[in-house]
């Protein structure tokens, strides 16, 4: 596998994950009741900040000659935790719903050190891309494990 295929795979298995996060918020967006509108309006945000990095890493893999993966992570490689926590969601609890998404926010995480750790050969420019994504989860992250906390202290 050349340097450049390498680095393709590496951005696409990124792709996948963020498609997991759409998938996962818009889950649990819809087994979330009318009450839940704050929760609801926060996952959108978060979907609409994983659709951004799936633009960002598309064209990154376009400028290296790749094609963009579509679908979720049930055809990649790096992790499947978001697929797990779909099937989740029949739990019309907030609580719940924080504590699968903060695991899939982890397992978001986990997928960008591996990245990170991989052989993939990065230009600072692409390094520096994926660093700010995955800044960007992180927050998104600790703004959920703040929310579960809040919940599990309120129950």
């Amino acid at each position: 596998m050349t340097h450049s295929e390498e680095l393709i795979s590496t951005l696409n298995d990124l792709v996948l994950i963020n498609n997991d996060r759409v998938e996962g918020y818009q889950n649990a967006m819809e087994s979330l009741e009318v009450q839940d509108s704050d929760l609801k309006m926060l996952f959108a945000k978060m979907i609409s900040n994983s659709r951004d990095h799936i633009r960002v890493l598309g064209d990154m893999i376009m400028s290296l000659g790749g094609k963009v993966e579509d679908g979720t992570t049930t055809s990649g490689k790096i992790f499947r935790s978001w697929m797990s926590i779909k099937s989740v969601f029949t739990v019309n609890d907030r609580t719940s719903a924080l504590e699968s998404c903060e695991s899939g926010e982890d397992a978001a995480l986990k997928a960008y050190d591996m990245a990170f750790a991989s052989d993939a050969e990065m230009s600072v420019d692409v390094r520096q891309t994926l660093m700010d994504q995955r800044v960007s989860i992180k927050g998104d992250h600790n703004q959920i494990k703040k929310l579960r906390d809040l919940h599990q202290n309120l129950a």
